[in-house]
Formats: structure tokens, C-alpha cells, sequence
């Protein structure tokens, strides 16, 4: 038979890949990259039903350090946000994912690699990519992107081949991952519906305000309120707290790989804090220079993550760059979760550049005079006052 490898989430698409492969003579080998969001059961539950539709073998590789550090690490370090709204949440893990199927598939020596996508979205582009780039030799395959087919389609087919999990039922598609989670739906088919609070999966739960202290050491997250843990596992504990307040919820709006406009609504409390937090630390204990070329360089690492240009070395020069630039970023920042939304109330840290020793901004200075305040001030001014006596008349 031949040999091919699964990427198995267990959703509509990847259980229609399952079947319909095993039935057309391929021996299907399914594999679930976790990436977080992912408990015991849950990975039993889809191991249970990939069985059921006739793979193989079925793997779940557990990844969520792997993702931290090759991806999330570095969209803290930069701030990443996407048209300053989405943390990256899908487009990230697809990447790591992507590489630990196309690893897997070499080491057993599969002549063939599948996966879910459409033709229409971003997964087909970050997929193929990965798996050209770092194994030219294994075909891709892609059922429902090559037949064009509609979900009803899909629905029909696993139903006609005895597999009914109620696909029909599920209004909303939900991805979950360490880095918040991607909601599709109806709704965000069109430019004006926003989500109802019942499509998110978290709601509600707590209303009287709460503080939570984050430390951060050389820009990695290390405690949340005092209990030190490895940074994966702080950004699923504060993404506890504060999805206890439906925090996060966003709709973003953006432009696709292939050229059309996408939006899609997200639920990642955890990544916005963190983002949010780490970068009010960082206005504290970098400089200006430090922090301009920083944003504008996490601009082009965002896009190109986002556009499944993780293997090009450029992401790993910026990466060298982002880790460079955390070397004074230690301290704690004080946050308040409340309904629906958070505020940073502010930071302590050793290496915070607003001491007071050199001056109150608005208030005094210690450093320098009157005059030589008003000598700076001259020259400074100079460029400007040289270019509009030259074009007076102009």
C-alpha cells in the first residue's frame, strides 16, 4: 500500500481526508500536532475517531514547548500584532505544525503527505510550503481543495460511509491553541455581523475586578502572582484567569496569502495581556531608539510568520535581533482583569529608565541648566528654521 501521513485535527475536512483516502488504497498514518488547548481526553477522543475512519495508525505529537520556543517567544519579544488587533494566534502553530508532520513523515518514510485545506485559504500556502521546502520528494495531496468540495458535500459523504458525529450541528468552527483561539462562523462571512458571546468558549464567569502580577525576565514571562513556571505554562495559567472574564474577544480583519480579504474571530486573553504587558515594560527600559526599530521589524516578522515565511533566514536575523533587545526587559507589571477587558496599572524594575535621580518629566531636572536647556533647544531647532527662511517666499 501506499504509505501516506494525515494532518489529523479530527474537524469535517481532515475526517473526510481520512476515509476517503483509506479508501482509495492509501495506508493512512494520521497525526495531531499538539500546539496547545489539547487536554488527555481530548486527544483520546480524537485518536478514538480517527480509528473510526479507517486510518492506519494515529500519533499526537505533543509540541506546545517546541511552539513556545521557536515561535511565541519571539511574538512577545516583538509585540506582534496583526493590523494591531490579532496576536497570530492560527497562523503561528500552523507553522510548527506543519514541520513536526513533515519531520514525522520522513522518519517513517511516507511517499505522501495530506492535508485538509481549501483552496481559498491560507492553511494550503503555510502547509505546501513547509512541506516542499524540507521534503521535496513527498507528494501533497489535498482532497478537498482538488475537489472543490462544499461541506454539505463533505457532511454526505462521511454519513454514506457510516461516520455521523453530527458535522451538521457544529455552527461554529473553533480552534484552540496556546495562543488563543480562532472562532468561524456565519457571521464572519460577512462584514457586518459581529459574534455572539455564545460562539466564543469561554464566558463570563467572575465580575469583581482582579490584580494579577506578571514577571517577566529578560522578556520571557517566569512567574504569574509569585509562582515561577516555564513561560508555556504561565501563558496557559493567566489565559485561566483571565478567560474567567471573557477577556480577549476580537474580530480581525485581514488580507489573505492568495489576495482576498478574511475575518475571523478570535478568543486570546493570555496573548494580549502578555503583549500588552511585556511592551509597557519595555517602554520603561528601552530606549527610544531601541523601541522604533523594534516595531517596525516585529511589523515585517508578523507579516512574514503570517505568510508562511518561517523557514526563510531572515525570520532567524530578526529573531537575533528581538533576542538582543531583551537583555534589560526584567521586572514585574501589575495588570487588573475586569469584565470584557484589562488595564495595566504599571511596573517595577530595576532597570527602569525613569529614575528619578535624572529628573521628573514636567516637574524638575537634575542633570542640566536653564541655559544649557535653552542651548539644546537652538540647535535642535535649527533644521527647521534654515528650511523656511531659504523658502520664505514659497
Amino acid at each position: 500500500m501506499k504509505k501516506l501521513v494525515l494532518a489529523y485535527s479530527g474537524g469535517l475536512d481532515t475526517s473526510y481526508c481520512a476515509v476517503s483516502l483509506s479508501k482509495a488504497g492509501y495506508e493512512v498514518h494520521a497525526v495531531s500536532v499538539n500546539t496547545g488547548g489539547f487536554t488527555d481526553e481530548d486527544i483520546e477522543n480524537i485518536e478514538a475517531n480517527a480509528y473510526k475512519m479507517g486510518v492506519s495508525t494515529y500519533k499526537n505529537i505533543a509540541a506546545v514547548s517546541s511552539y513556545y520556543q521557536k515561535v511565541v517567544k519571539f511574538l512577545i519579544f516583538g509585540n506582534v500584532l496583526k493590523n494591531n488587533t490579532y496576536p497570530l494566534s492560527v497562523s503561528a502553530e500552523r507553522i510548527i505544525q506543519a514541520i513536526e508532520i513533515i519531520e514525522y513523515a520522513k522518519s517513517i518514510d511516507a511517499e505522501y503527505i495530506a492535508h485538509g485545506s481549501t483552496g481559498a485559504g491560507n492553511d494550503q500556502v503555510r502547509f505546501d510550503m513547509i512541506f516542499q521546502t524540507l521534503a521535496p520528494h513527498i507528494k501533497i495531496i489535498t482532497p478537498i481543495r482538488d475537489q472543490k468540495l462544499a461541506r454539505q458535500a463533505e457532511i454526505d459523504y462521511l454519513k454514506d460511509n457510516g461516520v455521523d458525529m453530527s458535522w451538521d450541528k457544529a455552527k461554529y468552527s473553533v480552534n484552540k491553541g496556546l495562543w488563543g483561539t480562532s472562532v468561524g462562523g456565519e457571521e464572519t462571512l460577512t462584514s457586518e455581523k459581529p459574534l455572539p458571546d455564545t460562539a466564543y468558549p469561554s464566558q463570563l464567569k467572575h465580575s469583581d475586578p482582579e490584580k494579577v502580577v506578571l514577571r517577566f525576565l529578560k522578556g520571557e514571562l517566569v512567574a504569574v502572582n509569585g509562582v515561577e513556571n516555564n513561560p508555556e505554562v504561565n501563558i496557559e495559567v493567566l489565559n485561566d484567569l483571565a478567560s474567567a472574564y471573557a477577556i480577549g474577544r476580537d474580530i480581525h480583519v485581514g488580507d489573505t496569502i492568495v489576495g482576498i480579504k478574511g475575518r475571523v474571530g478570535f478568543e486570546a486573553p493570555a496573548a494580549l495581556i502578555t503583549i500588552k504587558a511585556h511592551h509597557l515594560l519595555e517602554k520603561h527600559t528601552l530606549t527610544k531608539w531601541q523601541l522604533q526599530h523594534k516595531e517596525y521589524l516585529a511589523s515585517f516578522y508578523g507579516m512574514h510568520l503570517h505568510e508562511g515565511q518561517y523557514l526563510d533566514p531572515v525570520m532567524r536575523n530578526m529573531e537575533a535581533f528581538f533576542q538582543s533587545s531583551q537583555e534589560q526587559v526584567s521586572g514585574e507589571v501589575i495588570v487588573t482583569l475586569k469584565p470584557y477587558h484589562f488595564s495595566l496599572d504599571g511596573i517595577r524594575s530595576d532597570h527602569d529608565l525613569m529614575s528619578a535621580k535624572f529628573g521628573s518629566y514636567g516637574e524638575m531636572n537634575t542633570g542640566w541648566t536653564a541655559d544649557e536647556a535653552k542651548g539644546f533647544i537652538k540647535i535642535f531647532g535649527n533644521q527647521n528654521k534654515i528650511y523656511h527662511q531659504v523658502n520664505r517666499e514659497s
